[in-house]
């Protein structure tokens, strides 16, 4: 069951729903009783993206469509992907990503929403011996939006992965990335920040299977919820038999800024090696009250002084970038969200 397939046979029976494990927090079925139309071909001027001017290459697709994104061996690229939605109808994206031996690319990829649009993007990436890539995603989808980004990364030994997710969610957001580790000193870095507020969701998914030997998994996902928000973590290493001397870590860390706020987390470890490097850490809680009193002691607001301290929280991951310009825009990003 997936909303790819619900979309494709318009039957709401195949939409997933909390009885499947994997979705149980992020309840598509249970939400959705009639799919919306199709939506409409869109002619407009869908305005200016948050990286537009990061780049020169821009690949656009407004109420789904296709885009294919190749880099050639040895060679570097930067691209802008944008993933839009207006109206209140019901599309499908597909992306492929392929990356040749060598080749760089660096991916600014934004999902954006005007109103109660529901919409499935289905994404392939492909990294050939010694390719890089660096992911970035922001989601800024509307309120009333129902968002589902489908990941699936593959790649070959050597090969260097690296994805920061920062999204502000909607009335369901849900962001998975599902990579084939073949070891063979291949490294992959799964980051990503949530702020949330008013009765926004988003769940951020990641499964990375370990096939071979010498992998290497860093993940880093910190949250921050307030008012009714809710926001899921499910991120899942599995290390198969003979992946030896793997090294695997992975935390996830949270604030809740509510008593009405929910943070749901489930981090797994699955291990059958046993030469391997593997750990995991969780925690939710509420904003430190004592650097919270030193920063008022200061002078400073108390609004202000909360703004600076989840700043700080969630700067940690943002640092990780290794795109000094997207880091820029993210920061700037961040702050205006923080200050309201």
């Amino acid at each position: 069951m997936s909303l790819a397939t619900a979309l494709r046979t318009r039957d709401v029976t195949e939409l997933p729903g909390k009885r499947d494990e994997a979705w149980r927090w992020t309840d598509l079925r249970g939400l959705i009783r009639v799919l919306p139309a199709p939506s409409e071909r869109f002619e407009g001027d869908v305005g200016q993206g948050p990286f537009d001017r990061l780049a020169d290459d821009h690949h656009v697709l407004v109420n789904g469509g296709e885009a294919r994104i190749d880099v050639a061996a040895g060679k570097k690229a930067l691209a802008v992907l944008r993933l839009v939605s207006r109206g209140a109808g019901a599309h499908a994206s597909r992306v492929t990503v392929n990356l040749a031996a060598g080749a760089r690319l660096r991916l600014l990829e934004s999902y954006e929403s005007d109103g109660a649009s529901l919409a499935q993007t289905t994404l392939v990436i492909m990294l050939a011996e010694g390719a890089v890539l660096e992911r970035i995603v922001l989601a800024q989808d509307h309120e009333d939006a129902v968002s589902v980004s489908q990941a699936d990364v593959l790649l070959a030994p050597t090969a260097d992965f690296g994805q920061t997710v920062v999204a502000s969610g909607s009335r369901r957001q849900r962001i998975e990335t599902v990579v084939a580790h073949p070891g063979g000193r291949a490294s992959v870095r799964l980051d990503g920040v949530y702020l949330l507020d008013g009765k926004r969701h988003s769940d951020h998914t990641t499964v990375v299977t370990h096939t071979g030997v010498d992998g290497v998994t860093n993940q880093l996902v910190k949250g921050v919820v307030r008012d009714q928000a809710r926001g899921v973590f499910q991120g899942r290493i599995v290390v198969n038999e003979g992946a030896d001397r793997t090294d695997a870590r992975m935390g996830h860390h949270a604030q809740l800024l509510s008593d009405r706020a929910e943070v749901d987390a489930k981090p797994e470890l699955e291990i059958y090696a046993d030469d391997v490097s593997c750990a995991h850490g969780n925690t939710v809680g509420a904003m430190d009250e004592d650097a919270l009193f030193y920063a008022r002691q200061r002078g400073i607001p108390e609004a202000e002084a909360r703004a600076m301290l989840t700043e700080a929280f969630i700067g940690q991951v943002i640092d990780r970038i290794w795109f000094e310009a997207a880091r820029r825009v993210l920061r700037t990003w961040a702050g205006k969200r923080l200050r309201g």
